[in-house]
């Protein structure tokens, strides 16, 4: 494959040791097993006249993003579509600079990862200028006369569907000793984070719905961060130390989940007396190594592979100017311990899952 890369450009942090070195390399078996079903055996041929798409992400941090840059990759060479990437480190000006040097180079197509909903804005307005189609991944942008495309996911129903089913286990075990109802603890994501307020609403309203079995005691603002999601489950499961119901709105926390729950006692299997109901949301590769050791209950999961088909149509779609719809979202699926072996094969961190393996 002949990708051409921005001068300057990094690919990826390596700040995160020997267990993201290996899900880096587990991620791109994903990306040359995606290619290898995306393009079967057709064995198609580069025309010098092909299209050539800009992709701009604005970080690689999470095995998430790894995985979709990947995905992304392998579809549009699935579709013979030359790709010039770009990653911005989480510097939304370096970010703009990548997108005009796209717009420079006359791309048909810029495919964007943004940072937030507002430094996108001016990255939006200079591929307009230039008549170029945007279609921004995952994060749709704030309310301006910029025109683009999202394709995003389903986050509150996604969240919704996973947390009812963790009240469906809720109703079927007993709370604790002298409890009537069992006790919540909810990690959030970084509310400023359009992703973050979608999974925390589908939570609440999933509750809601189980209010007469399921208590929340406890909000942990864990902004996408580690250690501070490490900090405050241990400090809900110090102050309620009867918390029986645990979310995470990312996979990307658990593995600060499971140390908290750890240190409290509470890291049990599925079935154990001292159990703790425990969801997440995303796919990745801890999730599903999780599911199938049986510490964790249920996962909301985001189908990266059909996000990246749907990029793709959206970005040829407006660029063939038929009418592509604004906002275009992922419906996800509900992987749990009932339809793992049916389902779980979809999860994009299923591929990777012999990489990354749960400590018990």
């Amino acid at each position: 494959m002949a990708h051409h890369s921005l001068p300057g450009c990094v690919r990826r942090p390596s700040k995160r040791g020997d267990t993201r070195a290996s899900a880096r390399w587990g991620l791109w078996l994903v990306s040359a097993w995606a290619l290898l079903v995306l393009t079967g055996v057709c064995g198609c041929r580069k025309k010098d006249d092909r299209l050539t798409v800009g992709v701009a992400f604005e970080t690689l941090q999470t095995e998430y993003w790894v995985a979709s840059f990947e995905i992304m990759k392998a579809e549009l060479e699935r579709r013979n579509i030359r790709m010039l990437e770009a990653i911005a480190d989480g510097d939304a000006n370096r970010q703009l600079e990548q997108v005009k040097t796209f717009v420079a180079r006359r791309v048909d197509g810029i495919i964007i990862a943004p940072k937030d909903a507002h430094t996108v804005i001016p990255m939006v307005k200079a591929a307009n200028r230039a008549g170029i189609p945007v279609v921004l991944y995952n994060r749709p942008p704030a309310p301006s006369k910029a025109k683009s495309i999202t394709v995003g996911v389903d986050n509150f129903s996604i969240t919704r569907d996973t947390v009812l089913h963790m009240c469906e286990l809720a109703r079927q075990v007993k709370p604790p000793e002298g409890k009537r109802k069992h006790e919540a603890l909810l990690v959030m994501g970084d509310l400023g984070d359009f992703n973050a307020i979608g999974r925390r609403d589908g939570f609440l309203s999933a509750v809601e719905a189980c209010h007469d079995r399921v208590e929340v005691v406890s909000r942990v603002p864990s902004e996408w961060n580690q250690e501070k999601a490490l900090a405050g489950v241990t400090n809900g499961l110090q102050a309620h130390p009867n918390i029986s119901f645990v979310f995470t709105s990312s996979d990307f926390l658990l593995p600060s989940v499971m140390s908290a729950l750890k240190a409290a006692g509470k890291w049990e299997k599925v079935g154990s007396d001292h159990h703790v109901i425990l969801g997440a949301f995303d796919g990745d590769a801890t999730a599903y190594a999780l599911l199938r050791a049986g510490y964790l209950d249920v996962d909301g999961v985001q189908d990266v592979f059909y996000q990246s088909q749907l990029v793709v149509d959206a970005l040829l779609g407006a660029r063939a100017g038929r009418a592509v719809a604004p906002v275009v979202l992922d419906p996800g699926l509900v992987v749990h311990q009932g339809n793992l072996g049916t389902l779980g094969p979809r999860m994009w961190g299923a591929a990777v899952s012999k990489v990354v393996k749960p400590s018990s």
